[in-house]
């Protein structure tokens, strides 16, 4: 499976439900690289890589994300590659 690196833009209640140590958490269980952070009009952005299987299911997973989080919808964009060793979480953008 080849690798590939999404840009995501994860809405709807996602800010102050652990939604950045969910994400964290479940990257390095598929064993992505990338980071994730919060956005200051409420939204969480995230670059997420790997093969391409397992970013297409941390997406799936994501729509619901921790219990409290309420995703409305989760925008997916194709971007290149970054040298990245792990999963982080990034301050506020």
């Amino acid at each position: 499976m080849p690798a590939v690196a999404r840009r995501l833009m994860i809405h709807g209640r996602v800010q102050g439900v652990f939604y950045r140590n969910w994400a964290v958490q479940t990257a390095r269980n598929l064993g992505l690289t990338g980071w994730v952070r919060n956005r200051m009009d409420g939204s969480v952005e995230a670059l997420v890589q790997g093969e391409a299987d397992a970013v297409d299911r941390f997406i799936a997973l994501a729509q619901d994300g921790p219990p409290v989080a309420k995703v409305a919808r989760i925008e997916a964009m194709d971007v290149p590659r970054e040298a990245l060793g792990d999963f982080e979480k990034r301050p506020t953008a």
